[in-house]
C-alpha cells in the first residue's frame, strides 16, 4: 500500500490483529502487511540463557539504557550488512516507528562500550505484548544483552508475550518455539488484556539476571 496512506493508529491496529509491516528495500516506499502462518515467539516464563551469556551480563561490560537513542537503532538496524544487503525497514517504516515511539508505543534497549552504542533492539509495545522488530549488534553479545535486559524488564512489567516475528536458529538458543497463527492470535488477545508498566524494572545493570529469576 503506498506509505501516505499508512499513519501511526492503522499500525497500532495492525499490530492488534495479529499483523505487521515490511517492505521490500530501503528506498522502497511501499509498505506491505505480512500475516505469517508461522510465528515465533519467546516465552518470558522459560527463557534460555546460557552460562557465558549470563556471565557477560553480570560482568556489566555494556552500559545498558533504555528509550535514549531510538531513532539510531532503528537507522542502525535498517543499515545493510555483508550478510543482509539490503532491509526490510525503509524510510516510511522508520518515520512511522519513530512517531510511534513519541507516543511511548515503541521502545528500544541500546547497549554502549565506552560511550559508543555497540548494540540495541526496538519493537511495539501494547498492553501485554511486546513486538520485537529488530536487533543489531557491532560488539560481541551486545544483541544478546539487549535482549535479556529486554526479558527481565517485560517479566517485571507484567508482560504476557514477546513476539518474535520469525523463527530462527538465533531465537531458539533463548527458548523460541513457532505457534500456529490461530495460537498466535490467542496469545495475542490475552495479552493485549494486561496492565503493564515498561518502566517497572529501573536497574538496567547486572540485576537482569536477578529480576528473571525472581519473576520465575
Amino acid at each position: 500500500m503506498p506509505h501516505d496512506a499508512f499513519d501511526i493508529e492503522a499500525l497500532v491496529d495492525c499490530y492488534r490483529r495479529g499483523v505487521f509491516p515490511m517492505a521490500d528495500a530501503r528506498e522502497d516506499e511501499r509498505v506491505f502487511l505480512i500475516d505469517p502462518q508461522k510465528r515465533g515467539v519467546i516465552p518470558l516464563d522459560d527463557f534460555h540463557i546460557s552460562k557465558r551469556l549470563a556471565r557477560t551480563v553480570r560482568s556489566g561490560r555494556f552500559e545498558v539504557t533504555v528509550d535514549t537513542a531510538f531513532s539510531t537503532v532503528v537507522e542502525t538496524c535498517a543499515e545493510a550488512t555483508d550478510g543482509r544487503p539490503d532491509t526490510w525497514i525503509n524510510w516510511p517504516i522508520q518515520h512511522l516507528y519513530e512517531a510511534l515511539h513519541r507516543t511511548r508505543r515503541a521502545h528500544s534497549v541500546e547497549c554502549r562500550l565506552d560511550g559508543r552504542l555497540v548494540g540495541g533492539l526496538y519493537g511495539v509495545a501494547l498492553g501485554g505484548a511486546f513486538f520485537g522488530e529488530s536487533m543489531f549488534s557491532r560488539e560481541r553479545d551486545a544483541s544478546k544483552v539487549a535482549l535479556v535486559h529486554l526479558v527481565a524488564r517485560l517479566r517485571v512489567g507484567g508482560y504476557r508475550l514477546l513476539d518474535a516475528q520469525f523463527m530462527t536458529e538465533h531465537l531458539a538458543q533463548f527458548g523460541a518455539r513457532e505457534v500456529t497463527r490461530v495460537a498466535y492470535r490467542r496469545l495475542l488477545e490475552d495479552a493485549l488484556t494486561a496492565e503493564t508498566d515498561f518502566y517497572r524494572f529501573a536497574d538496567d545493570g547486572p540485576e537482569a539476571l536477578q529480576a528473571i529469576s525472581q519473576a520465575s
